[in-house]
């Protein structure tokens, strides 16, 4: 066996099965004891399989033993995100109204991590139907901050990212409405890339053409996210939003550098969203971090005032339109602030919808002309390091009451209605030793340029090449 460990890069292992200096039935079995150690307490991996998953990783061997062509993940222990649809395994997007469901096909994110050759083991946790940044929910219960078990992991893909962290997986899939897949990477210390409208297309979907919710990768260095990135990308006829870039565009090795970057740096988009000290105090030393490492720092920020309307506006049309029916058969079976957010879209007007869409339309033509003058963004992706676990959401930051469990996501979800691709990069950490990160925004479609820059970030750092 290999000196490789569940700490080595994803690209590493795979280059590893590849050569056969480590069997996919080792690497497995060198995650599952990891998960042993660590899974009981952080409940971060569900559905688990242990036999599926051996059997899987005994064809993974004979598949590369045959002389056939493998794919770019072959052999990697994979756990798929519990609103991902598996065939013929357990999803039960955090609710127990599907406790017991189990697809009869997999989407297409799944279709595309399956066919790069990854071993799949289980499903990671969610809170209910994916609503909210921190992962509980009735049917598995809470998922633990790795870094420290009583606080949260974040959400949606807080059971990813808890994964990650820990060790039981190299890489994770997630999805991202409101800062899903940044706020989990966040508060656990790895890397998550929420990308650009249509680069990671899904299907199948209730609407094709509702837009705020896409899926993406995450991972515990850059280089590992380019790589998942390379395997979920590219267009499919399925899906007729997607953009045209094929997969491998987007594939390691990345080669960026700050020097000379010009860097909008904002705290706070101009007053409109309170942050936490620490948080602002890591956000800060990032950007001095660029500017020391050789880019232009400046303090701008476009005008992002009407995302927090359309965004709210958005979210409980799709969340009335997706569930609505199913909530009034269940009016009991669903947690209350998911329960009370779907009930929002109720009495929304198709004047609402149109002008949400317009305002976005705006937004997104704002972004255009704000990424004339800079190449990236950099802000807060949370705005407030990992909360207590035993908290649905944090009611207060600096003293400044928090009214919904949406108020303390603004610095993600302002992002999510502009369309760009926008990446959390761990920057730093509390005085209490808790990770934060600091996130990176490009323009639309600019997802090869992000993942340099945010390389570069991270070599400057001291992090994974």
């Amino acid at each position: 066996m290999s000196e490789l460990s569940v700490e080595s890069t994803a690209r590493e292992m795979a280059a590893a099965v590849r050569e056969r200096r480590i069997s996919a039935r080792e690497l497995l079995e060198l995650h599952l004891d990891r998960i042993g150690q660590r899974n009981y307490e952080l409940n971060a991996i569900v559905s688990l399989d242990v036999d599926r998953a051996r059997a899987g990783a005994a064809a993974a061997d004979e598949h590369l033993a045959s002389g056939a062509p493998v794919g770019a993940l072959h052999g990697l222990p994979f756990a798929v995100k519990d609103t991902h649809a598996v065939a013929g395994w357990c999803t039960t997007y955090g609710s127990p109204l599907f406790a017991d469901h189990v697809p009869d096909a997999d989407e297409l994110i799944v279709e595309r991590i399956r066919r790069a050759g990854v071993v799949l083991l289980g499903k990671t946790n969610v809170p209910e139907f994916a609503a909210g940044s921190h992962t509980f929910n009735t049917v598995f219960g809470t998922t633990l901050n790795p870094v420290d078990p009583t606080r949260s992991a974040g959400g949606s893909s807080g059971g990813a990212a808890a994964a990650l962290a820990s060790g039981m997986v190299p890489l994770a899939d997630g999805s991202d409405m409101g800062g899903s897949l940044r706020n989990p990477a966040s508060f656990c210390g790895v890397v998550g890339l929420r990308p650009s409208l249509g680069r990671v297309p899904e299907w199948p979907l209730y609407n094709q053409w509702e837009t705020t919710s896409v899926g993406g990768p995450m991972a515990r260095n850059v280089g590992d996210v380019a790589l998942l990135l390379s395997v979920i990308a590219g267009p499919d006829p399925r899906a007729p939003l997607a953009l045209g870039d094929p997969g491998p565009t987007f594939a390691p090795p990345l080669d960026g550098t700050l020097r000379g970057l010009r860097v909008a740096w904002s705290l706070d988009l101009g007053g409109a969203f309170e942050v936490d000290r620490e948080v602002a105090a890591v956000v800060e030393d990032a950007g001095r971090l660029m500017a020391r490492s050789g880019a232009r720092v400046f303090g701008a920020h476009p005008d992002l005032a009407a995302a927090d309307d359309v965004f709210r506006t958005l979210r409980a049309w799709h969340f009335q339109a997706k569930l609505g029916p199913l909530l009034a058969k269940n009016p009991t079976s669903f947690k209350q602030s998911l329960a009370d957010n779907i009930r929002a879209g109720e009495s929304l007007t198709g004047a609402d919808v149109a002008t949400a869409y317009a305002r976005r339309t705006a937004l997104a033509e704002t972004m255009r002309v704000f990424f004339q003058s800079y190449d990236v963004l950099v802000l807060p992706v949370s705005q407030v390091p990992p909360f207590p676990a035993d908290q649905e959401f944090p009611t207060a930051i600096n003293g400044v009451e928090m009214g919904s469990y949406l108020d303390w996501m603004r610095s993600a979800y302002f992002v999510t209605v502009t369309g760009c691709p926008a990446i959390s990069v761990p920057a730093g950490l509390t005085a209490g030793g808790l990770p934060v990160g600091v996130q990176i925004v490009a323009p639309h479609g600019a997802e090869r340029r992000l993942l340099e820059v945010a390389a570069a970030f991270e070599a400057a750092r001291g992090g994974a090449a």
